[in-house]
């Protein structure tokens, strides 16, 4: 597959970009080659500047739950956008979305729109510990929140422990109020509520972890946390903004059965548009501006051409959508677990509805980031290579999810299966 004129730009782009990029996992370091550069996109397929046409299973990280290009997606933007691009004022759009997104996420009395998921659970944490009046937050190992500065930290030795910074340019303060603990580990956070229980603010969690591999937490773990967090006096933040009206019949919160105080959301409530969302209850929302002290403003937040992209998405997932999508990932498990147990790989796949991911290994699917095998990205690497090659698109990073749209067709589905089966042959031989 030629891809010449990719590796030009790309040339280009590392003179005048950072890495050639504008996001660290879209520079393919770790899948063996270039970013590939997509010039257009329709439904299932996106077609990159050397001609080439790929089956995406990335969808944009998981926005485009209706494919690339949706036509109705697109005839509600565009004429959204003879009104205008961005008012910096209250419009009808807001409230339409908000009302939507309220019927999924019945806790929410309230609902603020950000720019973008990092933005929603930064924006969230802040609430939280305004609300509570502590500044001590728990997160897990394994779980990104976006690089927000007092979020991004990994743990140290021991149990679990105050984190330190996981880039260089977060100053030591900012996240020594930062807790760490394993995921799926109750007694880790019971450990720490012993140590910290009436400075803990909130613990804020992926209900559904899906940015280091797809780890699915028990129900148990997740009823703990949200029976520590009572006893205690602390929130229970949830971030879905991957996992958010991913499910037909509710949140990740509802299949489980637990309520949390506070959710954050992107991905696919803004259609393919930067939107993030958060929300809770009056009794913490009132806390937040302008009729709280707790202070968030956004220059685009409540964008109209973002409102609208979300809006359409939502009402086109209706009862029919999510059950495509689960047939699809269902037909995806299937053939992909077949092929991968007839060659002896030591790879599973493990999915949730149209959340999917190749988790490294052949013993039952990990739970915690720690479970992972450390060589996990090589044996990926030459699996998204050969796929690549063959017209399917994974994302560039053994760690990423895939995503089923509602654009994906049975044949994308055994097509992929097909040239699986033949990319573990080449490798094998």
């Amino acid at each position: 597959m030629d891809r010449s004129l990719s590796n030009e730009l790309h040339t280009e782009a590392s003179v005048h970009l950072v890495g050639g990029v504008n996001s660290p996992v879209r520079a393919f370091k770790s899948v063996h080659g270039n970013p590939i550069y997509f010039e257009k996109a329709s439904g299932a397929i996106v077609t990159d500047v050397d001609g080439n046409e790929l089956v995406d299973f990335v969808q944009s990280w998981g926005p485009l739950i209706h494919g690339h290009a949706h036509p109705s997606i697109i005839q509600t933007v565009s004429e959204k956008m003879q009104n205008g691009t961005s008012f910096g004022a209250p419009h009808l759009g807001e409230i339409e979305l908000a009302k939507h997104v309220k019927k999924r996420f019945k806790h929410m009395d309230k609902v603020r729109f950000v720019s973008s998921g990092t933005e929603a659970v930064m924006s969230a944490v802040r609430l939280a510990r305004g609300y509570t009046n502590r500044d001590i937050l728990i997160k897990f190992e394994g779980c990104y929140h976006g690089h927000v500065d007092s979020l991004m930290v990994s743990s140290g030795s021991g149990l679990a422990t105050f984190g330190i910074a996981s880039s260089p340019g977060i100053p030591a303060q900012t996240v020594a109020t930062t807790l760490i603990a394993p995921l799926n580990d109750i007694e880790a956070v019971e450990y720490l509520f012993q140590e910290h229980g009436d400075e803990i603010a909130a613990i804020v969690i992926e209900p559904l972890p899906a940015n280091n591999g797809l780890l699915i937490q028990s129900t148990e773990f997740l009823q703990n946390l949200r029976t520590l967090c009572d006893a205690h006096g602390a929130l229970l933040i949830f971030d879905e903004v991957i996992s958010g009206f991913r499910f037909k019949d509710g949140s990740y919160g509802d299949l489980c059965g637990i309520v949390p105080d506070i959710t954050a959301l992107g991905k696919v409530i803004g259609g393919g548009l930067p939107v993030g969302a958060y929300g809770a209850r009056d009794e913490i929302m009132q806390h937040l501006s302008p009729l709280g002290p707790v202070y968030q403003a956004g220059t685009l937040s409540g964008n109209p051409l973002a409102m609208a992209a979300g809006l359409r998405t939502l009402e086109l997932l209706n009862d029919e959508a999510y059950d495509q999508l689960e047939r699809l990932g269902a037909l995806l498990e299937e053939k992909v677990q077949h092929v991968l147990e007839k060659h002896n790989m030591p790879m599973r796949l493990v999915r949730l509805g149209s959340l999917f991911w190749f988790s490294p290994g052949s013993q039952s699917p990990p739970s915690r980031s720690d479970m992972i095998p450390k060589d996990a990205a090589t044996l990926y690497a030459d699996v998204h290579h050969g796929l690549l090659q063959r017209g399917y698109m994974l994302a560039p990073s053994a760690y990423e999810i895939g995503f089923i749209a509602t654009a994906h067709e049975e044949h994308h589905i055994t097509g992929m299966v097909d040239a699986l089966d033949d990319v573990l042959v080449a490798m094998r031989d």
